[in-house]
């Protein structure tokens, strides 16, 4: 146990040498138009903001995760400037760590965050860290800030329009289940389950988000309450019903099959990665040929009806029931 003279020291800010070695050196891509960005007195960045460009911000937290929480928190947080036809540019981060969890996991979490930036092209330009005695597990808070010329409202969606979904639904619920409660697929292959954890480098919308921007009238990331949470909250937003095309739905083979081993619903499954697009009639083909041009899987999952549709609103995340279940013999 660590004396009251060590715990005095630990708790709070880094030592400025630290937070240059350990934190601060860790800055993401370069932008030249950020003109101040993170430094020891430096109390906020500054930034030369581009002529005509409209600002989007969003921010989001990653509670109690330890491994990979610096990817994730750049992913989530950059997926929702992506569906307001944005380009992420400038994070924010803050970081409250465990004291018994000390500076090496600030370092690596800011690692991976920097790793991250870099592949997408976003400058880390301030944020805080400090060391806490309050909680047990880090708190990982991201703020990102993009720029954007697309005004999407859901003012504009209107009857007929089609509803795109990429990728398939539930992979990121799926992966987090193959990582942390691999017991509960004891009827799969270990290749199976390996499998399932790589889906987690798929969570960015980022790129397909870019490619399809132009002809999209909305598009969401379905995070909490995975695919018919999604599309229940566009369908709230827009005042709007919504005909799903269950037909079209895409599940992955192992996905459909975990559900029914399990019994769990793979609709309501958290699924950060399937980008939810909705585009006008006739650009509906034009969307699928674009997203299969540059190999991103897509399909016309539904559309916009002026009645209330066949959607069962729904806000009921299943991940949680799930992990929370007892466990199997493997």
């Amino acid at each position: 146990m660590s004396s009251m003279t060590d715990r005095k020291y630990q708790v709070g800010k880094l030592p400025p040498a630290e937070l240059e070695n350990q934190i601060l050196r860790y800055c993401g891509a370069p932008r030249p138009e950020v003109i101040v960005g993170p430094g020891i007195g430096e109390d906020a960045a500054l930034i030369e903001w581009p002529e005509g460009a409209l600002l989007t911000v969003s921010s989001d937290p990653i509670v109690g995760a330890e491994e990979g929480a610096g990817r994730y928190l750049v992913h989530v947080n950059a997926n929702d400037i992506a569906c307001k036809g944005g380009d992420p540019a400038y994070l924010v981060v803050t970081l409250i760590v465990p004291v018994s969890m000390g500076k090496a996991f600030a370092e690596k979490t800011m690692a991976e965050i920097d790793q991250v930036c870099r592949e997408i092209g976003v400058a880390v330009v301030g944020g805080h860290t400090e060391m806490t005695d309050r909680y047990e597990k880090p708190v990982v808070m991201g703020t990102m800030i993009g720029t954007t010329s697309y005004r999407y409202s859901s003012a504009d969606l209107a009857p007929g329009d089609g509803i795109i979904a990429t990728k398939h639904i539930g992979l990121e619920g799926m992966a987090i289940l193959a990582n942390d409660r691999p017991d509960l697929l004891s009827f799969m292959s270990r290749d199976e389950i390996s499998s399932i954890r790589s889906w987690l480098d798929e969570i960015s919308v980022v790129p397909e988000a870019r490619k399809i921007r132009h002809l999209a009238k909305y598009m969401h990331d379905p995070t909490e309450g995975g695919f018919l949470g999604g599309l229940s909250e566009l369908s709230r937003l827009g005042r709007t019903g919504v005909d799903l095309y269950r037909e079209n739905l895409p599940l992955h083979p192992l996905t459909i099959r975990a559900s029914e081993e399990i019994g769990f619903d793979p609709l309501k499954l958290i699924s950060s990665g399937v980008l939810l697009v909705v585009v006008s009639y006739e650009d509906v083909e034009e969307s699928l040929r674009i997203l299969e041009s540059c190999g991103i899987a897509g399909s016309l999952v539904g559309r916009i009806t002026e009645k209330k549709g066949n959607l069962e609103i729904s806000t009921e995340e299943e991940l949680w029931r799930v992990l929370g279940m007892a466990g199997r013999r493997i």
